[in-house]
């Protein structure tokens, strides 16, 4: 993750894979109601992996604020991602949590946009969870931060074991959560 170089994304050869798809299954991608498809796709998916082209170490701007140590919550940030394994959606909510280590904190829309940013990529909802922790504590350095995912995937609703409305839950720890459980009881507390 740290090592991620920043992509354009190829909208042309998006296209050309859709097309291809499109007449794989049987379809005449000549027909009217598919003469657009492939660009249609290429353009969203320009959006869904939007997040190989941010920046991460762009997205944190740190300020000191006098005297705040105590933890700062975010929850219930909504996300996208595509899952890496069946290139179907994955949707629900992050919540994270940081104690400011030398009051050091950052702007509340950060942790939504540090969300973003990792989860519109294919991903592993484990990995998105594990990425948004290390990144947090690789710039705010916080005394320890807690993100945990709640998310429904496709792959499990639409195929496979067809089970709508079953919800994977992920959680990451780092730093004081994970090592003093009255702290991560309290943030557990606080996210009910």
């Amino acid at each position: 993750m740290n090592n991620q170089k920043i992509k354009k994304i190829n909208t042309k050869k998006i296209e050309k894979a859709i097309e291809m798809i499109i007449e794989a299954i049987g379809e005449n991608k000549k027909r009217e109601g598919l003469l657009e498809t492939p660009k249609r796709v290429a353009k969203m998916y320009e959006e869904l992996f939007s997040g190989y082209s941010v920046d991460i170490s762009r997205i944190f701007k740190v300020f000191t604020e006098d005297k705040h140590d105590e933890m700062i919550i975010v929850k219930d940030i909504p996300f996208y991602s595509i899952c890496e394994h069946h290139f179907l959606p994955m949707y629900g909510y992050a919540n994270v949590a940081y104690i400011p280590n030398n009051n050091k904190i950052t702007g509340l829309s950060k942790l939504a946009r540090i969300v973003d940013a990792i989860s519109k990529r294919l991903q592993q909802q484990e990995r998105i969870t594990t990425q948004i922790a290390e990144e947090i504590m690789k710039y705010l350095q916080p005394k320890g931060v807690m993100v945990i995912l709640k998310a429904e995937h496709l792959c499990m609703t639409m195929r496979g074991v067809k089970k709508p409305g079953t919800m994977a839950v992920t959680s990451c720890m780092k730093g004081i959560f994970l090592k003093d459980q009255r702290t991560r009881n309290e943030a557990l507390h606080l996210l009910k």
